[in-house]
């Protein structure tokens, strides 16, 4: 939105583009130089009112989109299963795309910097896209600017005096984690779909998120117990260091919040029996 593009949240479909980018003549379309502070205001504004709300109960994370997931929704229009229009530009169209992705980049960093100045105290980059593209494409068209994202955020809030942890997920991006462990941010988000013993065999010393879909378990007979036994299995996979456990890539609209609470209250039961048998 901020780039020039109309965004459209259309209620049970997510964010639409009416006008999606369709060659890359259309990158001439978009805003090279943006006034985050005048474009994103009021998601600053939006931060600054919930950090006063909260009275310092809980952290405040801010978050953003990386640039190869914006980049798919830009092309793609929405949401899509297969991405098949945007990869075909990565292929196509390599120059383009990077060309895209770095102005994508370069906003996302003002972006993420405007919210630590509202009052974020934690920032979280999304790649919720990783899992659509191979080991390579990965390599080429996501690490690098994950990387560049965190490294100039740093940089700048350094020169402030200021310092705050960046947490990156890229969802499906099992073949990644090693990589991503190295990236330069105090926490990488793991799916569900990753072996916590053996994203500790990758990354001994990294702290790890682990996003757990357990509040999605099937309704059965004594299902707080269904959810109890597999927060265990979970939090006895990682161990008692350096782990956060999550709540997965956002709760769908169909999910019980007494499935939500049961898992919350796991998460803590399970976790103070650990620590008592250290």
């Amino acid at each position: 939105q901020a780039m020039g593009m109309d965004v459209q949240m259309v209620p049970g479909k997510g964010p639409t583009f009416p006008e999606p980018l369709k060659e890359p003549e259309d990158l001439q379309r978009l805003q090279t130089k943006v006034d985050v502070g005048k474009e994103l205001g009021y998601v600053f504004k939006a931060i600054t009112l919930t950090r006063h709300k909260i009275e310092g109960k809980v952290p405040l994370i801010g978050f953003t989109g990386a640039p190869w997931t914006l980049m798919s929704y830009m092309i793609e229009g929405g949401g899509s299963n297969t991405h098949s229009k945007a990869k075909r530009w990565l292929y196509r169209h390599p120059e383009s795309s990077h060309m895209l992705l770095r102005m994508l980049t370069d906003v996302i960093v003002e972006y993420l910097l405007g919210q630590v100045a509202a009052g974020a105290q934690a920032l979280q980059v999304f790649e919720s896209h990783a899992g659509i593209l191979g080991p390579v494409e990965f390599k080429e068209f996501s690490l690098p600017y994950l990387r560049d994202i965190a490294r100039r955020v740093k940089d700048k809030l350094k020169e402030a005096g200021q310092d705050v942890p960046m947490i990156v997920f890229a969802k499906d991006a099992h073949y990644g984690v090693e990589d991503l462990s190295q990236s330069n941010y105090e926490v990488v988000g793991l799916d569900w779909t990753i072996d916590p013993r053996s994203a500790r065999h990758i990354g001994p010393t990294a702290v790890w998120e682990k996003n757990q879909k357990a509040e999605l378990a099937p309704p059965v007979v004594s299902l707080n117990e269904q959810i109890s036994d597999i927060v265990k299995r979970m939090l006895e996979g990682f161990g008692t260091r350096g782990y956060i456990a999550n709540l997965g890539h956002g709760l769908y609209p169909d999910m019980d919040p007494e499935n939500v609470g049961a898992f919350v209250e796991a998460v803590h039961q399970h976790s103070k029996q650990m620590i008592k048998q250290m």
